[in-house]
C-alpha cells in the first residue's frame, strides 16, 4: 500500500506540473488597438499561447526601444511606413518565409508593391493596416468642418488645441507652408531653410496648444474632458469617441494629410519566430482584419475583410474606392535626416 501511495503521489505531482506548464508568450510592441482581445483571442486558443502587448506612441519610440537593447523583449512589431525600411535595412527585423504566409497574396497589390520592407531580395514585413492623420474637432465648437490645417493657428483657439508629440506635426506645419507642392515627398526631405521656417510656424502655434498627446487614450480624454476642441488625430480616436457618444467630427483638410501604412514584422532577436510567423499569417487573414478594423476604424490591408462588412462599413473605410482615398493621403516615407527633424521638434517643445 505504501508503494502504491508513493506511485499515486508521483502521478499526481507530474500531472500538477503539466497543468502548471507555462504557455508560450508572444510579446508585441504595436500601435494601440492592434492586439485587442477580440482580435487575438482565437489565435491564443488555437496555438495555446498568450499574447502580451505593449503599445507605442510614436515611430521614434519604437526605434529607440529596438536600438536601445530592448529588441529581445519583443517578437512582433508594427512599424509605420516612415521607419519600416530602416528597421529592415539595419537588421532589426527577420526576413519572412512567404511560403508560410498563404494570405499574403490576398493583401492589396498596391501595398505589396511598395518597396518599404523589401531589402536584399527578401521581404521583412506584411502590410497590415493603413489610414490618414485626420483633423478631429468637437462639432459643438464649430458650425462646419475646418477647411484647412491653418485653423489650428486661429487666435480664438488659444489653449484649446492639442498636437501630437510626433514628427507628423512637423509634416503638417510643412503642408501649411506649402512645402508639399508640387511634390508631396518633399515633406520627408525638407531643407535646413524649410525646417527653420517650419520651426517658426510651430512656435507660433504654441500659445494655442494646451497639451501634447502621445497615445490615443490621452487625446480621447482631452476631448472627453472638454480641455480641447481640435487636434490632429487618428481614426481610432474618432471611433472611440463616437462609442462614448461624444460629438466628434473628422475631416481631411484642403491641403490633404499625411498617413501611414503599418506593417507587421518579426524582430531579429525574437526567440519565438515560428509562432510569430503563424501570428502574422493569422492577423492578415480576412476575418481578423475585420476584427481589428472594428476596434481601430483603420482600413485593412486585406480587401477580403469587406466580405464581413455592411455596405456602410465598406464606405466609411473607403474599401469601395481605396485608390481615390489614397490620393488624399501622403503616406509617410523614410526620412533620411530624421535626426534633424527630431532636433527641430525638440527645440519647439523646449521653447518657452
Amino acid at each position: 500500500m505504501k508503494h502504491f501511495a508513493v506511485v499515486i503521489g508521483m502521478v499526481a505531482l507530474l500531472s500538477c506540473g503539466a497543468c502548471q506548464k507555462q504557455l508560450d508568450t508572444l510579446s508585441l510592441l504595436v500601435w494601440e488597438g492592434y492586439a485587442d482581445p477580440s482580435a487575438v483571442k482565437a489565435f491564443e486558443q488555437a496555438h495555446h499561447c498568450k499574447i502580451a502587448a505593449s503599445y507605442m506612441g510614436s515611430s521614434d519610440e519604437l526605434v529607440a526601444k529596438l536600438r536601445g537593447g530592448s529588441a529581445a523583449n519583443y517578437d512582433v512589431i508594427s512599424p509605420s511606413s516612415d521607419v519600416a525600411a530602416s528597421i529592415a535595412r539595419t537588421g532589426l527585423a527577420a526576413p519572412l518565409d512567404l511560403a508560410k504566409l498563404p494570405s499574403y497574396l490576398q493583401l492589396s497589390q498596391k501595398l505589396r508593391d511598395m518597396p518599404l520592407v523589401k531589402f536584399n531580395g527578401q521581404i521583412y514585413g506584411v502590410p497590415f493596416m493603413w489610414g490618414p492623420n485626420p483633423l478631429l474637432y468637437d462639432t459643438t465648437a464649430f458650425t462646419q468642418a475646418p477647411a484647412s490645417w491653418s485653423a489650428l493657428w486661429d487666435p480664438a483657439l488659444k489653449g484649446k488645441v492639442s498636437a501630437w508629440d510626433d514628427l507628423s506635426t512637423v509634416y503638417m506645419a510643412a503642408q501649411v507652408l506649402g512645402y508639399d507642392q508640387p511634390d508631396p515627398s518633399q515633406l520627408y526631405n525638407l531643407t535646413d531653410t524649410q525646417l527653420e521656417a517650419v520651426k517658426r510656424k510651430l512656435l507660433e502655434l504654441k500659445p494655442n496648444i494646451r497639451k501634447l498627446w502621445g497615445t490615443g487614450g490621452e487625446l480621447t480624454n482631452l476631448f472627453q474632458n472638454h480641455e480641447i476642441v481640435i487636434a490632429m488625430g487618428w481614426p481610432l480616436m474618432t471611433n472611440d469617441l463616437r462609442k462614448l457618444h461624444f460629438p466628434i467630427g473628422e475631416t481631411i483638410p484642403k491641403e490633404n494629410t499625411t498617413g501611414w501604412i503599418d506593417h507587421l514584422m518579426i524582430t531579429a532577436a525574437s526567440s519565438h519566430k515560428e509562432l510569430a510567423q503563424a501570428f502574422l499569417e493569422y492577423m492578415i487573414e480576412a476575418r481578423p482584419q475585420k476584427l481589428v478594423t472594428d476596434v481601430t476604424h483603420y482600413t485593412p490591408a486585406n480587401p477580403g475583410a469587406a466580405q464581413f462588412m455592411t455596405d456602410e462599413e465598406k464606405r466609411t473605410l473607403h474599401l469601395d474606392d481605396p485608390d481615390t482615398y489614397m490620393k488624399r493621403i501622403y503616406f509617410w516615407q523614410d526620412v533620411p535626416r530624421r535626426a534633424k527633424y527630431n532636433e527641430i521638434w525638440n527645440e519647439v517643445k523646449a521653447a518657452q
